[in-house]
């Protein structure tokens, strides 16, 4: 009893003792939250930090007292928590308290802050890992100002999150370079072996690559990536999808072997990923390849940026400012004079116009390689479909037939259907013209069978005559419903049939007999190439309204027909489409360059994107109408519309950018001509900047360069 009653009254006297030893402490103990009364850092006391706020009236960067017990670890570069939104009034024993824990970035250590007033100190060092270097800051600082968006967000697109663990484990040890690789089949291409001796070498060449059929285009990547490591710089390869990224993967260790470069995918996991993504920063590797993401990758010594498929769409990035692979690329390849490889099967009109303004050359192969290694394509007009009883039955007509039965003796079938939610647009009945405005050339609809009206700027077009000849009748260029696998499974029953589409995705097929159907950018590798593809409803895809519809088409077409065998190995695609139109023609010819070079001299004259630069503003009607009354547009600024945007359904599929579920949206689109795309993208900043400090009530989203303008 008497030990248990002795227990309570020594518990108080140690406590007192500890708290009387603490107040007679002649150092102040430092408290993390706010480190009220700790010594500063004696020299550079003051931190300059961005802090993770993506709201624009906030893009710059703050000053933060450094106090002395985390001088050694706050570096520039580091990760760092602080104190953010404290009032000039919460200020005690001359340090600014108050505000709610926020991360950001220390940029930059200073003896001097420009601000006159008490500074708030850091709170914390996340990690003493330096993650944002000089050339990745003043990277994400060009896109943010190109795309109207703030500082904060593109570093949260461009620096992964932490992982303690990965962090915590050294990287390996970098390899000695390789050596200068053999060009291979670069020399199937005219300019291919001197674009490899010149990185060898140490040059900074900037090529558009109009890459030939078949399946040696990763290998072609690798070895441009081993000259540029040949070298002793770093290289960064960014291409659309994780397959791709896995046959560049495979290439480069074939040629490079293990160990000289990683990959970064999002299947990879997010602690593997910053891992690889750690170990390109510390220079223990010298070449990533990876999706759209690895475009902000810390390459040590950049040499070579290379971007696969530009027109692929997953190269736009989702979130804000959702910039594009191949503008990134570009800034990177200028900020740091390196090379510059944009390669394709195709070829987009962007990449055209690099050509034309002198800023890259041409990588192409000569005519008669192309023809070599490119198969025989077949064109089934509407002509020819509505004489053909085939086709009336069943859909397929007879070319279409013949061609799968002389195909499965050899190899593989592929077959490629537009997948669902294409929407038809307007053109001429007579010649197959697009519809367009006569005030902007924007595309014509008629929504609800009403009269016509411009999809841009809204305006009516109740006497729209074609241009081209003088016809007044209209047609919806998608003709008839789509064709199912089934329907090839009851012509051909003995034949195994493969399905690659949105839900399940073949990465490759045997080279054994079989039907393969799938959606455009879902086509499977087949070992030794197809024998024949068929290439069906043609008008879904060239009748989309957008701009770059027959771009897109011609892509998709060419993307799938360079999976087939070469024409000397018997290789055979049949298009079913108006053989008169100019991208079915591009096709028959294989001259994606020369389709490409004709957009864009028609774009020039419309003033079309991206001769032109243009933005998209959408929002409620009101907040769209104040917010371009307040901005502070270029003088040459054109302002098309607003026009009603489609509303979303509740419960329905939305795309990114989409309007709220049930809300009634309008879109304004900017468009400026060359040379005054910054100042466009710099008065747009500003007004969402001014529109957001003072709570501007209806959101308004803004977009530069937007992929979609109808």
């Amino acid at each position: 009893m008497s030990s248990e009653n002795e227990k309570p009254s020594e518990e108080p006297e140690q406590l007192a003792l500890i708290r009387e030893t603490v107040r007679k402490a002649k150092v102040p103990r430092a408290k993390p939250r706010t480190w009220r009364g700790a010594a500063l850092a004696k020299e550079l006391p003051v931190a300059r930090v961005v802090v993770n706020k993506g709201v624009l009236h906030l893009d710059q960067f703050f000053d933060y007292a450094v106090p002395e017990e985390l001088d050694e670890a706050a570096r520039p570069g580091v990760r760092v928590r602080v104190r953010f939104g404290a009032g000039a009034h919460q200020v005690k024993n001359g340090r600014r308290e108050g505000g709610r824990l926020i991360d950001g970035f220390l940029v930059e250590r200073r003896a001097e802050s420009d601000y006159s007033g008490p500074l708030a100190a850091l709170a914390d060092v996340v990690s003493p890992e330096p993650v944002l270097g000089p050339e990745l800051l003043g990277l994400a600082r060009a896109v943010a100002d190109r795309y109207a968006g703030s500082l904060a967000d593109v570093l949260q697109l461009a620096v992964p999150p932490r992982s303690a663990a990965a962090e915590g484990r050294p990287s390996p040890e970098p390899l000695p370079p390789p050596p200068a690789p053999e060009p291979g089949s670069w020399t199937r291409y005219e300019q291919g072996p001197a674009f490899l001796d010149s990185l060898v070498h140490g040059g900074a060449p900037r090529a558009v690559w109009n890459a030939l059929p078949g399946p040696y285009w990763a290998e072609e990547i690798a070895r441009a990536v081993a000259a540029t490591l040949a070298s002793g710089r770093g290289a960064l390869v960014v291409v659309p999808d994780g397959r791709a990224a896995d046959r560049v993967d495979t290439a480069l260790t074939e040629v490079l072997g293990e160990g000289r470069h990683v990959l970064l995918t999002a299947e990879t996991g997010p602690e593997k990923r910053y891992a690889r993504w750690l170990a390109a920063r510390r220079g223990s590797v010298r070449a990533v390849v990876g999706t759209r993401a690895a475009m902000f990758a810390p390459v040590r010594d950049l040499g070579l940026v290379v971007v696969w498929d530009d027109g692929d769409g997953s190269h736009s990035e989702l979130h804000a400012p959702q910039p594009h692979t191949r503008e990134v690329l570009l800034l990177r390849a200028a900020h740091d004079r390196c090379a510059f490889l944009l390669g394709s099967t195709s070829c987009t009109v962007e990449a055209a116009q690099l050509v034309e303004s002198g800023w890259a050359r041409a990588l192409t192969a000569g005519r008669e390689r192309v023809r070599a290694s490119a198969p025989l394509v077949r064109t089934v007009g509407d002509g020819e479909l509505a004489r053909d009883e085939a086709a009336r039955a069943a859909r397929l007509p007879s070319l279409a037939w013949q061609t799968v039965r002389e195909g499965l003796k050899t190899g593989p079938v592929l077959v490629q259907v537009p997948r669902r939610g294409y929407v038809p647009r307007l053109a001429c009945e007579r010649c197959r013209t697009p519809a367009r405005c006569r005030h902007c050339a924007g595309p014509l609809e008629a929504p609800g069978q009403r009269e016509l009206r411009c999809g841009w700027c809204g305006r009516d077009d109740p006497d729209w005559h074609c241009a081209e000849c003088g016809s007044v009748r209209l047609r919806a260029q998608v003709v008839g419903a789509r064709r199912t696998a089934e329907e090839l499974g009851r012509a051909f029953p003995a034949v195994p049939v493969r399905t690659s589409g949105r839900d399940h995705v073949l990465d490759s097929v045997p080279g054994r007999p079989a039907l393969v159907v799938s959606t455009p950018g879902a086509e499977p590798v087949a070992e030794g190439g197809y024998a024949a593809a068929l290439l069906l409803d043609g008008w879904a895809m060239l009748g989309r309204p957008d701009l770059r519809a027959g771009e897109e088409a011609l892509r998709r077409w060419i993307d799938a027909a360079s999976l087939v065998r070469g024409q000397a190995e018997g290789g055979t695609v049949v298009v079913v489409a108006e053989p008169t139109l100019r991208p079915v023609q591009a096709l028959v010819r294989w001259d994606p360059v020369g389709h490409a070079r004709r957009e864009l001299a028609e774009r020039a004259e419309l003033g079309f994107p991206p001769v032109s630069r243009m933005a998209a503003v959408s929002g409620p009607p009101e907040a769209v109408e104040s917010f371009l009354a307040a901005a502070a547009l270029p003088p040459d600024a054109e302002v098309l519309g607003p026009v009603p945007l489609p509303v979303v359904r509740p419960g329905g599929a939305r795309r990114p950018g989409d309007p709220p579920p049930g809300e009634q949206w309008e879109r304004a689109l900017v468009r400026v001509p060359p040379g005054s795309g910054a100042a466009l993208a710099a008065a747009l900043k500003q007004a969402r900047a001014a529109r957001t400090a003072r709570g501007g009530g209806d959101p308004v989203r803004v977009r530069v360069d937007p992929l979609d303008i109808g």
